[in-house]
């Protein structure tokens, strides 16, 4: 089946996210939020070193709904329940329609940190790739530094496959830095 055609929902919830794709309108509040949060998303995040401003929030939340309509990337709000307010991004990356094979990202806003947000939003994420999507793996890659999405990985219940050593160069450094890579999957049967 060809992926535009696989049917699923825009939005799913958890006990305190709503969880959904990008939708026009989102640009400034997201904007606020990467803004806010910045010095913490930098060292980790390429996209974070310059940012555009609201209006280029606006513009990148479009291009992510249009991706998200076509099944190219699965970007994820992460929204507080029953309000507006972005406290993270999320997604399915990497896809592989044919395995079907997905790579969770994520990052918080600084001030939404270290309250179990992220974890809560793996979670649901992940169950949405197995149950609805019909994944047979789901990874999570950081850099081997990044000792906060590391926790998030295990706590999750990912099992670390291995390193990648000197798999990339840093962003801001150009030291050369390792990749973890995480991973659950579901077995036949």
């Amino acid at each position: 089946m060809k992926p535009i055609l696989r049917d699923f929902p825009y939005s799913f919830e958890t006990e305190r996210l709503t969880i959904r794709g990008p939708l026009p309108g989102d640009g400034e509040e997201l904007h606020t939020a990467v803004t806010e949060s910045q010095a913490e998303l930098k060292p980790w995040m390429p996209w974070a070193v310059d940012l555009p401003d609201a209006e280029g929030y606006e513009a990148r939340v479009r291009e992510g709904q249009v991706k998200f309509l076509a099944r190219e990337d699965l970007w994820l709000m992460l929204l507080l329940k029953g309000t507006h307010t972005i406290i993270g991004g999320s997604g399915l990356h990497r896809l592989d329609w044919a395995v079907p094979r997905f790579e969770i990202g994520y990052w918080v806003r600084t001030a939404y940190a270290r309250q179990g947000y992220i974890t809560e939003a793996v979670a649901g994420i992940t169950d949405f790739a197995f149950d609805v999507l019909g994944a047979r793996r789901v990874e999570i890659r950081c850099d081997a530094r990044n000792e906060r999405s590391m926790a998030v990985a295990r706590r999750s219940g990912f099992n670390h496959e291995g390193t990648l050593r000197c798999e990339d160069r840093h962003h801001l450094t150009q030291e050369l830095r390792d990749t973890l890579v995480f991973s659950k999957i579901k077995q036949d049967g």
